[in-house]
């Protein structure tokens, strides 16, 4: 159920794309916002704002903001566009809650994208990188950039994670470095809005026109500690979304040795029963060359069975150390950096750089 909390705007505190934070003060005392203007409209010190505080009473790691649901006393304008007719979209996001938002969808009849989406079939042989966490992406980028300097990179946001792609101050930062973002499912807010992982890689091939895209949730991941209760399952239907379209899927492995819970030491469960139980179709998972002996072997036997359908190339790391510290947004899974869990932010950009010699 929804926490409910009654405040007043007490300053800005920053802002990123599609998104600010705010000091409130409530009942509780002072607590960080966020609002998204888009869906509230603009909040300026002194508003009454509503918000809800459910994932921040909880202590949740991503979801640790009250997050502000409207500004009652101040309500935005209604958009300039006919809401009465489906001219400025009827994709609706979100779907059936308080804070629905209809998006346009780059393949709808009023989209300026619907004839190329019309047209589009095939990923032409895209290399498509598939990563269980968000935080993979700068990595996968820094490695692919390293390789291929002006390589045309989109980012498919599928919605396991945060559903507003604004909550991503990782996006933010990489504004420069990605052609596009397209969110799919029930995420809105990229640049280009989908309904499915399919349309979601389409628009990001015919539209942004990508050389190489990133599908990975967006910021959070639900997770239960059960074989298939991990929003990460996902990645399997993407590799066969990306198969069935005609790319070419590339799994980024979720390595660790610095995350304390022993399913996901090495090879995490998540990719072993991703890769190997929901993706059917054939996929390049690369691995990290060089590793220390005791990590490799502990590696190798944890993917020894997914030998049977799909590649487990050794990719070498030269240069790979310095891209990844040289990542225009910090690098941070579930609070480590570069230097906790290297092996993570590597295998990440192993991906990138295998991903990229196929363009």
């Amino acid at each position: 159920m929804v926490r409910w909390r009654s405040g007043t705007v007490q300053a800005i505190r920053r802002r990123w794309r599609g998104a600010v934070e705010l000091e409130v003060v409530t009942g509780d005392g002072p607590l960080k916002a966020l609002a998204y203007p888009a869906l509230t409209g603009e909040p300026e010190p002194g508003d009454r704002v509503l918000l809800n505080v459910g994932a921040l009473v909880m202590g949740l790691g991503t979801g640790g903001y009250a997050l502000v649901v409207a500004l009652p006393d101040r309500l935005p304008a209604d958009p300039p566009e006919d809401g009465a007719t489906r001219d400025s979209g009827h994709l609706v996001k979100a779907r059936y809650t308080p804070l629905q938002a209809i998006r346009l969808g780059v393949d709808e009849e009023a989209s300026p994208h619907r004839e190329v989406m019309a047209a589009a079939t095939s990923l032409d042989g895209m290399p498509v990188v598939t990563a269980d966490l968000h935080s993979a992406l700068p990595a996968v980028v820094a490695a692919v950039h390293l390789d291929r300097p002006r390589a045309r990179i989109a980012y498919v946001m599928t919605d396991g994670g945060a559903l507003p792609a604004w909550f991503s101050r990782t996006l933010d930062g990489l504004a420069g470095h990605l052609v596009g973002t397209v969110t799919t499912g029930q995420a809105f807010g990229g640049d280009l809005e989908a309904s499915t992982v399919h349309t979601g890689l389409l628009a990001a091939r015919h539209v942004l026109q990508a050389d190489l895209t990133v599908v990975a949730q967006g910021p959070g991941n639900l997770g239960t500690g059960t074989t298939w209760g991990f929003s990460g399952v996902a990645l399997g239907e993407a590799v066969n979304a990306i198969g069935i379209l005609g790319g070419r899927p590339v799994g980024s492995l979720r390595i660790s040795t610095g995350d304390g819970r022993e399913r996901h030491h090495g090879v995490s469960h998540h990719s072993l029963t991703a890769y190997g139980k929901v993706a059917l179709l054939p996929a390049d998972l690369p691995v990290p060359d060089g590793l220390d002996p005791r990590l490799a072997a502990v590696i190798d036997a944890a993917l020894a069975p997914l030998a049977e359908r799909h590649r487990l190339p050794r990719v070498p790391v030269d240069g790979l150390d310095e891209a990844l510290r040289a990542s225009p947004v910090p690098l941070s899974t579930m609070g480590r950096k570069l230097d906790q869990d290297h092996a993570y932010f590597l295998a990440a950009a192993v991906a990138g750089r295998f991903a990229a010699a196929m363009i």
